[in-house]
């Protein structure tokens, strides 16, 4: 299991279950390559205060007074605001020519630094706390961190070099234990979408490490700016965002041992951040599909920390069983050009399972 900063980064210092943020909008403009205009929307950042305006039988406020507090330079310069009810941020990004891989296009991993850095300026934007933890003020008292649990990601076309596009993310209750993030990517020239996301997280205590069930307290603390009623990403029944991982017999088909972390991987939080157990798996794809095929999507299950100084073993092998099938033999490569790997990465010392994934590749277009 890894964590992240991200609302799930989730945090506030005041917060009321009434209040809905207010928007300004200014509006600036670039032109990116594919000349389509880039405006900017932005919400100017609200601290809500409480003012007793009335009262239920049972001493609730239902009243709420906002004073608005001066922006900061980043808030200013990012492409990002609320949506209009408050409930979900949207932000647009301009794809960098060190965000591209050999595709000529942005790499899952970039996708995925972009989603966590919309999940993180969400959480600021309503005012969440801003040291990269995202947490609430009933979370920073405890020393409860969130962690990721499970992320899956959809990419239906990368965007290449110079692309604009626009993220909108959301946050849920996911039961007792943990909370939700979805995304939707759409290419922000037409509005097509070219892929989507979900996520799951639990509580844990930063001191002890162990997982905690979020508290009534800090539930009530984010909900406040969380849709009403459920909101999914992947709506459709056949979700594969649902889909139960496969374990990774031994001796796997592909390996690539040894993998070190970098000062560079480890997050805030001090361990290995949850975007680089991405490469992590993609480095014991055989070439011949890195070569012909491109990711379609990618699960993964977080199992347990990652430190600096651990050594790490990339396991893959074809998938050949599908477990919504009762079991029935599958080929490597379905009839729609997929072919589907299950993934392990696992201590090289002890062996114990660090995380668990799963990914579908098609084939790459004739022609870019």
């Amino acid at each position: 299991m890894i964590s992240t900063a991200a609302f799930t980064s989730a945090g506030c210092n005041a917060v009321s279950r009434d209040h809905t943020a207010s928007l300004t909008h200014s509006r600036t403009s670039i032109r990116p390559r594919n000349t389509v205009l880039l405006r900017r929307h932005s919400s100017r950042r609200v601290a809500p205060v409480l003012a007793v305006t009335g009262q239920h039988a049972n001493g609730i406020a239902v009243g709420l007074q906002e004073s608005e507090e001066e922006k900061s330079l980043a808030d200013r310069l990012r492409f990002g605001s609320l949506t209009e009810d408050g409930l979900s941020y949207k932000e647009r990004f301009i794809i960098r020519c060190y965000e591209v891989g050999i595709n000529k296009t942005a790499t899952v991993e970039t996708i995925a630094n972009l989603l966590q850095e919309v999940g993180g300026n969400h959480a600021q934007s309503v005012g969440f706390s801003t040291d990269g933890f995202a947490t609430t003020t009933t979370m920073r008292k405890l020393h409860l961190i969130w962690v990721t649990a499970r992320m899956h990601i959809e990419i239906y076309r990368y965007p290449a070099w110079s692309d604009v596009v626009e993220i909108e993310t959301w946050c849920q209750s996911e039961g007792r234990i943990g909370t939700r993030r979805d995304w939707i990517l759409k290419d922000y020239a037409n509005g097509e979408v070219i892929g989507r996301a979900t996520s799951k997280w639990v509580m844990m205590n930063e001191d002890t490490r162990r997982l905690q069930k979020v508290s009534d307290d800090v539930r009530d603390e984010y909900l406040v700016f969380c849709p009403k009623t459920l909101r999914l990403a992947f709506p459709e029944e056949n979700d594969n965002s649902l889909k139960k991982i496969g374990k990774l017999e031994d001796p796997a088909e592909y390996s690539r041992p040894g993998l070190v972390p970098r000062r560079a991987d480890l997050d805030m939080n001090k361990h290995v951040n949850n975007v680089t157990y991405i490469g992590w798996v993609l480095e014991s794809i055989p070439q011949e599909v890195i070569d012909t095929h491109e990711l379609q999507s990618i699960t993964l299950d977080y199992r347990r920390e990652c430190q600096h100084d651990d050594i790490v073993d990339s396991l893959t092998t074809p998938e050949t069983f599908d477990a919504s099938s009762n079991g029935s033999v599958a080929s490597k490569e379905d009839g729609d050009n997929l072919s589907k790997f299950l993934h392990l990465l696992r201590s090289s010392g002890d062996g114990l399972e660090i995380n668990r994934g799963r990914t579908e590749w098609r084939k790459k277009p004739v022609k870019r």
